[in-house]
């Protein structure tokens, strides 16, 4: 067993807090090499993941040993990188990897990726969509991207904070510069006006009749709703089995079709 190479074998790895005390300056390098052990080690295994036989892997310990080298060197970003891509969607350890990924997060303050992954970890795999908008909220504010915050203001509306997703937004279009995105922000704003519109609306509803309206219109025609708002994605908006207000759309812009070709099967213009 000791005559194996690295690329097959593992091993135990001391914890990392006992590590930390003991090698003092030597950590970093230590972090660093227990990361390249790990990814050396891991590309040793592709035949097994290819055919998805994760027995063959030494899980428990790939993770301690990465777990270490994160504790030694919570810098390095091969380390939580590689914690994200192998121990989640192969072995589902979502709350372990989220749990170094918040680790790494205090030292690696400007890194906008480790709260990107933290808001896919919860929205994907969890389904905790407001844990899921906190961090997208965090990784737009890092980035000043445009996508991160149309992800945080959707997962504050699926997870039930429509109210605080509008008050983010407004910020957002506050802040921003460049039209094109602000239009954008816009359009992802009147959405949730309409939806958060409509939530008030049922919840009134249901606080008189003690259950839930049979559709929108319902809203309209008892007095609850003026009008059923317009979607700006060009959806309609409808109550699902569960009271929470849906559209058709799904918050999204229908993609345009592909032009098909002309007699002579071509796409060129004439």
């Amino acid at each position: 067993m000791k005559k194996r190479p690295l690329y097959e074998k593992l091993g135990y790895t001391p914890k990392g807090k006992l590590f930390k005390a003991a090698l003092g300056e030597f950590r970093w390098f230590t972090g660093e090499y227990l990361t390249f052990k790990s990814l050396i080690y891991y590309g040793g295994k592709v035949d097994y993941l290819l055919k998805r036989r994760f027995e063959k892997i030494e899980y428990y310990n790939l993770f301690k040993t990465i777990e270490t080298a994160i504790l030694l060197n919570p810098y390095h970003e091969d380390a939580y990188y590689f914690a994200q891509a192998a121990f989640t969607w192969d072995i589902g350890k979502i709350k372990d990897v989220n749990a170094l990924l918040k680790y790494v997060m205090k030292y690696r303050t400007w890194d906008f990726k480790i709260p990107f992954f933290l808001g896919f970890n919860y929205a994907y795999f969890l389904k905790d969509y407001k844990l899921a908008a906190k961090y997208f909220k965090k990784a737009s504010e890092l980035s000043n991207s445009p996508l991160f915050t149309s992800l945080a203001a959707r997962y504050f509306y699926e997870g039930g904070e429509t109210e605080l997703g509008i008050a983010y937004l407004k910020t957002m279009i506050k802040i921003t510069r460049k039209e094109s995105i602000k239009k954008s922000y816009e359009v992802r704003l009147q959405a949730l006006e309409a939806i958060y519109a409509i939530e008030k609306a049922i919840k009134r509803y249901k606080e008189k009749n003690n259950t839930l309206p049979k559709d929108i219109n319902e809203l309209v025609i008892k007095g609850f709703l003026r009008e059923v708002p317009k979607d700006p994605y060009g959806g309609k908006f409808y109550i699902d089995k569960d009271g929470k207000v849906r559209t058709t759309s799904k918050l999204a812009f229908k993609r345009p079709k592909h032009k098909k070709g002309n007699e002579n099967g071509s796409n060129k213009s004439k």
